[in-house]
């Protein structure tokens, strides 16, 4: 597939906020609380799962990376190398203070955008994609992930993202439309897709669906999809 010729350099809007103090606090928020604490937890546990179904892969493109929050699972597979990148340089620099040590030798930092990906063509095994699609309104800025993904990627992809068809969308529904009969009808950075709508894009990006994986299934928004390269 021909290298993505989405503009390099598209900023999204929600980009901006992740400086040094935001990027702490985002490291700080999935360990806080009771109730985050166990949602985290359940993410931890999907991840894990999803990488069974992608076959275990030993190249891992963590993107983006964030505050490292997923390197411990991605980092069980003793021999896994774990190349982590993120388009915020604060979140990387937070990421890389609170690497564990045991993990240091094999986690690569690198900064880039999911739009033009800095690797060659098939470097990966496997993208690792979570926390990012359901910020991206465009369908063709997810189209233009997609296919920078389907080039870097020798095999499969594993991404999450916000989908309609259980009760959390359904409220979230009724709460924007109050919000645009209120005249509160601004940028939303948070957007539920519909679930047809995401499955026909990865096809048009190039890839088959090898599973997909509810957080709660029919209450929850989130859906882990484990993709593979057609």
């Amino acid at each position: 597939m021909p290298r993505n010729t989405a503009p390099a350099d598209i900023e999204l809007p929600f980009s901006a906020k992740y400086d040094a103090g935001h990027s702490e606090a985002y490291h700080d928020k999935h360990r806080s609380g009771l109730r985050r604490r166990l949602s985290n937890q359940r993410d931890l546990q999907l991840a894990r799962s999803a990488l069974a179904l992608a076959g275990e892969p030993q190249w891992v493109l963590d993107l983006p990376c964030g505050a490292g929050r997923f390197w411990e699972v991605l980092g069980e597979k003793p021999d896994r190398q774990i190349i982590a990148a993120d388009n915020s340089a604060a979140m990387l620099e937070v990421a890389r203070q609170h690497c564990p040590s045991t993990l240091a030798g094999r986690v690569r930092l690198m900064h880039t955008s999911a739009f033009s990906i800095d690797l060659p063509d098939r470097s990966v095994d496997n993208v690792f994609c979570m926390r990012l699609l359901h910020h991206i309104g465009d369908s063709e800025h997810r189209l233009a992930i997609l296919r920078e993904f389907h080039r870097v990627v020798r095999d499969t992809v594993i991404l999450s993202l916000w989908v309609d068809g259980n009760y959390l969308s359904w409220r979230r529904r009724r709460q924007e439309a109050q919000r645009q009969r209120q005249g509160k009808d601004g940028y939303q950075n948070r957007l539920v897709l519909p679930r047809a709508t995401a499955e026909a894009e990865f096809k048009a990006a190039g890839f088959g669906i090898i599973k997909h994986l509810d957080f709660l299934p029919l209450h929850s928004m989130w859906r882990v999809y484990v993709l593979r390269r057609a």
